[in-house]
């Protein structure tokens, strides 16, 4: 039985970012970290999304953020297990993603209108 890494490490010879994943050479673990950032970027995309138009049926809104909630959290899952590698490369590109993905859709950098305070700004609340 193979032991994981118990600390924090640095390497590319890792074969948890996903399971089957082929670690070993510099490509795949590079292709991995992208993988991460992209899932962490989306986790905060769908946090700022805003696609129900005033006025549509509660029941096909309801439909539509419990997708959109589902998928966030699938997706947000699938970063922390990426993170539980333990690997810094995987935590690093995990929290880029993130950072990007917060300074794009919900920072006040790219906003072209200022919300009010007790306007909504996506479909689905924020990941407390």
């Amino acid at each position: 039985m193979k032991m994981g890494h118990l600390t924090l490490f640095w390497g590319k010879n890792t074969e948890d970012i996903f399971p089957g994943w082929s670690g070993g050479s510099f490509c795949s673990y590079f292709f991995g970290l992208i993988w991460v950032f992209l899932l962490s970027f989306m986790v905060e995309r769908l946090s700022h999304t805003k696609l129900i138009k005033q006025g549509t049926n509660h029941v096909v809104a309801g439909l539509l953020q419990t997708l959109m909630y589902a998928t966030r959290v699938a997706l947000a899952y699938l970063v922390m297990l990426a993170v539980m590698s333990l690997n810094v490369g995987v935590l690093l590109a995990s929290v880029g993603g993130y950072a990007v993905g917060f300074l794009v859709y919900g920072s006040q950098v790219f906003r072209k209108a200022d919300f009010s305070q007790y306007e909504e700004s996506s479909d689905i609340p924020p990941l407390n």
